[in-house]
């Protein structure tokens, strides 16, 4: 028998101190346990282990008389997965002590089942005294990253401390009803009849909620297509790029393919979906057959099309492009674990570089759409900003949403605004 909590542990050590992403953890560690019920509880365990790992690390270092990150990182893991289990999951004490104290033994530490138990039992007498420490600084409070929790107060001063704290919520389950194959208001009375709360978004025309997250392979509809799933904030990108039947489409950095579906369940377009990574063209490929949509798969470079472009003008371009992912957090919590300072400038580097090279493949009268999951001006405004400097023939296309706020260039949603991921989008025109 397996015990979830040992698997948590060294699972999130993965995670945290060796730079595996939550995702791939999962995928490794969950097949290990039969019961359904245990896979939740890994799921949860791990998420809000990396989503609050800042937070309780460091406390760790005041537990303790000699710190285990090196020596003992699974049982450090274990640790934090401890305080996380008292004051996220909000555990009966008695029985998240006894769990953790029962993992340390179920990993072959049993020498240092007193020392966990220890830990534990000390911070529950000097809780207050230590959760007054953390909450006095923002990036112990939020559990976020000191130059994220700089930046963020540098970029977005008045909604810095509001977006952290979206950071740490559990986001709604969105979907993204398929037109070609099934109606929205259909849809959400199959998923109420089988027990599940939906309703449609207030504003996004495809758009349905579900207030938590379940298994979606196993929601009405999913094998034969009807849906997918799709953060509102990512939704947004279809009705800006306002595609029309007959047109050229150019969905640049397409994987996994979420937009890509979206331009083609709404328009009848040629579209090519081009994305770098060979490997992330596969779920490209899955997601276009599993919603019954074609497109051209076409592997390469963004910002060097010669290597895969006909020569023909595309009507519309989207550039999804790569970026840090701080608008997503909430999603993803181990980027927060992963992401470092020094990434931003290579990252805008390359976002400048697929603006440049994609530009000139725009039609006369056409439209491109520059998006990132950023909340960071540096990788947004910025970029599209310094670029529009250099370019005569290029129009801001001006628009609002019924959430979120304009950047210098474009519109920016933080994490939290309408309850949506965050994202950033400009619209531009060739004259």
């Amino acid at each position: 028998m397996t015990d979830t909590r040992a698997l948590a542990a060294q699972a999130l050590a993965d995670v945290a101190l060796r730079g595996a992403s939550l995702r791939d953890a999962m995928e490794r560690h969950a097949p290990k346990l039969a019961d359904g019920r245990d896979r939740a509880l890994l799921m949860a365990l791990l998420s809000d282990g990396a989503r609050w790992w800042l937070r309780f690390d460091p406390v760790l270092d005041r537990l303790l008389e000699k710190p285990l990150r090196q020596k003992e990182p699974v049982v450090h893991a274990l640790l934090v997965l401890g305080l996380v289990q008292l004051e996220i999951l909000e555990m009966p004490a008695y029985a998240a002590v006894a769990a953790t104290v029962q993992a340390t033994r179920a990993l072959q530490r049993p020498r240092m089942a007193g020392l966990v138990n220890a830990v534990l039992r000390r911070w529950q007498r000097e809780r207050e005294t230590l959760l007054a420490e953390l909450d006095a600084k923002p990036q112990t409070r939020h559990a976020h990253p000191l130059w994220l929790a700089k930046t963020l107060a540098r970029d977005w001063p008045e909604q810095a401390d509001t977006v952290m704290a979206a950071d740490n919520i559990e986001p709604p389950l969105m979907l993204r009803v398929n037109h070609r194959r099934a109606e929205r208001d259909a849809l959400i009375e199959r998923l109420r009849s089988d027990g599940y709360t939906a309703e449609a978004h207030s504003w996004l025309p495809d758009g349905i909620v579900l207030p938590h997250s379940t298994d979606v392979t196993r929601l009405p509809g999913f094998a034969h297509g009807d849906f997918a799933v799709q953060d509102g904030a990512a939704q947004i990108a279809a009705d800006l790029a306002d595609v029309q039947d007959g047109q050229r489409v150019l969905d640049a950095c397409a994987a996994p393919g979420g937009k890509a579906c979206h331009v083609l369940e709404r328009a009848k377009v040629a579209l090519t979906a081009l994305e770098f990574d060979a490997k992330r063209t596969q779920r490209i490929s899955q997601n276009l057959e599993r919603l019954g949509l074609e497109a051209n798969i076409v592997l390469g470079d963004a910002g060097e099309p010669s290597g895969w472009w006909d020569g023909k003008p595309f009507d519309r371009i989207l550039i999804d492009a790569p970026c840090s992912a701080t608008g997503v957090l909430r999603r993803r919590p181990d980027v927060r674990l992963h992401r470092r300072e020094s990434d931003l400038p290579p990252l805008a580097a390359q976002q400048r570089r697929i603006l440049a090279a994609l530009w000139p493949l725009l039609a006369p009268g056409g439209r491109l759409v520059y998006i990132t999951c950023s909340m960071l001006r540096a990788e947004n405004d910025a970029v599209v900003g310094e670029w529009l400097k250099t370019q005569t023939d290029a129009r801001v296309v001006e628009f609002t949403l019924p959430v979120g706020q304009p950047a210098t260039v474009g519109w920016q949603v933080l994490p939290g605004d309408g309850d949506l991921d965050g994202m950033y989008y400009a619209v531009l025109e060739k004259a």
